[in-house]
């Protein structure tokens, strides 16, 4: 492996979704991260087209087992960081918690993701992406003016306010180990991660620019007619971000618009539900429903008016702008995003397929200084499977 993570070993004590996520971003900037999974159970078969099980090493141990557990505090001892993405208690419970894990080894820094939290009233319940999207105000203010709230990809929770904050948490404690030799514990939550993402709009709100009742009248929530989506003449999309004055500007320029209709006097990005952008919008949709969406881009892409096609993601993968920047990589046989973010000096090497469960335990337990006779009665006693 190459990358400015090269040299630094992480253990990943199982999780779905943000965990794992965390695990491929720590992965593809050169980390050695090596994946603690359940004993293999019958029909198991690996998601090879998966990302977020790229650039790993696998282990499959049967954890119900003491001699298991004690194979992954050794595997502990010999690690920078850890993650698990267990409810608050299950790591404790299985014998691996922060507390037993950083008497082993004190620089460890321990990654713990959960929705939640750790503590507070909500600590054990179930939950998932939305419902950690609602209780930060977030779900709300998404959505149409006078409609329900939209229900977005788990982008926000899972991948921005969890996994996203567990990688930047766990970045920064290795800084601070370097500097006083200890490890600690953190506690990323995805209400945490997602109310830090929506810092911008509660400042927005306590200035009187985003109002919680009317959701979806704000500029930067679709209510504005310079900053939305529109349909185009063969029923697909594009998108406006006009927000600035000289993109305004070039907005009422290429769609030949009334300049006195739409002057300065309604473009306002710091105003709040101007009962004039109704009538604006409908306007600007009639405008881009005369003409195809490659047409439009063969207008306004690479313009003023801050402009793009809405895309698949299949289309996105073959977008020439996406293809000249390699934004997307093969990956054994299946088409991935590739790693980011760049790096001039330690760029990461090309993302490495998944492994099949258990396919490195020979390898991984070798460095434990696990001999091959050692490996098969662990194998034999159905520890190591």
């Amino acid at each position: 492996m190459t990358g400015p993570l090269q040299g630094f070993r992480v253990i990943e004590l199982g999780g779905i979704g943000p965990s794992p996520y965390c695990g491929m971003l720590l992965g593809d900037l050169g980390a050695d991260v090596i994946r603690i999974e359940r004993a293999s159970e019958p029909g198991d078969t690996p998601i090879r087209n998966d990302p977020h099980s790229r650039n790993r090493r696998s282990i499959a141990l049967n954890l119900k087992s003491p001699d298991a557990i004690e194979l992954v505090l050794k595997l502990l001892e010999s690690a920078d960081a850890c993650t698990e993405g267990f409810r608050p208690g299950v790591a404790e419970r299985l014998g691996f918690g922060p507390d037993v894990a950083l008497a082993r080894n004190p620089r460890l820094v321990y990654g713990r993701m959960t929705g939640w939290g750790q503590d507070g009233p909500l600590a054990q319940a179930p939950g998932h992406d939305i419902n950690y999207v609602a209780l930060t105000g977030a779900l709300h203010a998404i959505g149409p003016v006078g409609g329900k709230p939209v229900v977005p990809l788990n982008l926000l929770g899972d991948f921005g306010g969890g996994g996203l904050f567990l990688a930047f948490g766990i970045l920064a404690a290795l800084l601070e180990a370097k500097q006083s030799g200890k490890g600690q514990v953190i506690d990323a939550a995805m209400v945490d991660g997602v109310s830090s993402l929506m810092s911008a709009f509660t400042f927005y709100r306590a200035v009187g620019l985003f109002n919680d009742d009317r959701p979806g009248t704000a500029p930067l929530a679709g209510g504005a007619h310079y900053y939305d989506t529109y349909e185009t003449s063969d029923g697909k999309y594009i998108s406006i971000g006009s927000l600035d004055p000289e993109f305004y500007k070039a907005l009422i320029e290429e769609l030949a618009l009334d300049p006195a209709l739409f002057g300065d006097a309604v473009f306002r990005p710091r105003a709040q539900d101007d009962p004039r952008w109704p009538e604006l919008k409908a306007i600007v949709a009639a405008k881009f429903r005369e003409k195809t969406r490659d047409q439009w881009c063969a207008q306004l892409e690479g313009g003023q008016v801050c402009f793009a096609p809405v895309l698949t993601h299949d289309e996105a993968q073959h977008h020439p702008h996406n293809v000249a920047r390699g934004v997307y990589v093969d990956v054994g046989d299946h088409r991935q995003n590739a790693p980011a973010p760049r790096f001039s000096r330690t760029p990461p090497a090309p993302p490495r397929p998944p492994r099949h469960k258990g396919e490195d335990n020979r390898a991984v337990l070798a460095e434990l200084g696990i001999d091959d006779a050692a490996f098969d009665r662990l194998v034999a006693a159905r520890i190591v499977t």
